[in-house]
């Protein structure tokens, strides 16, 4: 190699790293600046109907927000199969927004308090709905106090109306879990409706909504008793930055929005507040001497 070779290769080594650093820069500066979100929540019922029933309102969601906020939003979709999962990962920030059951929303409230709602769940313009206490459709029981020395289906741990409000009902009428021959959580609430159905118990604790599906499916249950429940919040990870919060708030309280808010929400949404759960927090707290 000769001695100006020698000489000009740091400078063509410098050239190259010169070139590279330009070249990256440039793309750092020319790309389009994109919100990314993880909206997390649990399989109530089969998997497969959770992605069914959220995939349209996330994507309506996406492009309102992409215009509100003037640049692309991609939101991603996480469905646990444990209630307790999904409460961690929205309180760690793992997630950024979630769509919860009321206990669940009070117990991911005790574990970071800066989580905020979004929005609640709209039943015709009013903040709440029913959870059933199901029997077999031929079964001679007529209150709950006739639950003594029988079988009781729950379905989640963390579920609020499938344990919290059950059980207080439960209570209520002077049955504790000491009373009944056997009790089990079963998980989703479909699963619960099913099991009474086929007689493997003698009563169980599942939504409104999943009820009238299984009887209109054939399942031979009736309700024995019904009870308030307050509508589902969607809830925002303590880390989400007020910009987005507010976007997410205006397009869900957006009365124009209805129609595209329908598959997750038949009316719509209301603003709510941590008060509006201090119903579940004392049946959660009366569950305690279950």
């Amino acid at each position: 190699m000769t001695q100006i070779a020698m000489l000009l290769r740091p400078l063509r080594a410098a050239r190259v790293y010169a070139l590279s650093l330009i070249a990256y820069v440039g793309m750092s500066v020319s790309g389009v600046a994109e919100t990314q979100l993880v909206f997390g929540t649990y399989a109530a019922d089969k998997p497969t109907e959770t992605v069914r029933q959220f995939k349209p309102f996330l994507s309506f969601l996406e492009r309102e927000l992409a215009v509100m906020l003037d640049e692309p939003v991609t939101i991603k979709m996480k469905i646990s199969k444990e209630y307790s999962d999904s409460i961690d990962q929205l309180a760690s920030g793992a997630v950024d927004f979630a769509r919860f059951g009321p206990a669940s929303y009070v117990t991911v409230k005790i574990k970071n308090q800066d989580t905020q709602i979004i929005a609640i769940e709209s039943k015709g313009g009013k903040k709440r709905f029913k959870g059933v206490i199901a029997v077999h459709i031929d079964s001679p029981l007529t209150s709950l106090a006739d639950l003594s020395n029988l079988r009781f289906a729950f379905g989640d741990e963390l579920s609020t109306i499938g344990r919290y409000l059950a059980q207080s009902e439960l209570l209520e009428a002077g049955i504790s879990g000491q009373d009944l021959s056997q009790f089990e959580y079963l998980g989703r609430h479909d699963l619960v409706g099913t099991a009474v159905g086929n007689g493997s118990f003698d009563a169980g604790a599942l939504k409104e909504s999943t009820f009238k599906k299984l009887v209109k499916k054939g399942v031979p249950i009736r309700a024995l008793v019904k009870f308030d429940n307050v509508t589902k919040p969607w809830i925002a990870s303590s880390q989400m930055s007020p910009q987005i919060l507010n976007a997410m708030q205006a397009i869900m309280l957006d009365p124009k929005n209805l129609d595209e808010m329908k598959s997750i929400a038949k009316n719509g949404f209301l603003a709510g507040s941590d008060a509006d759960y201090d119903l579940i927090r004392k049946a959660m707290a009366r569950s305690e001497n279950f």
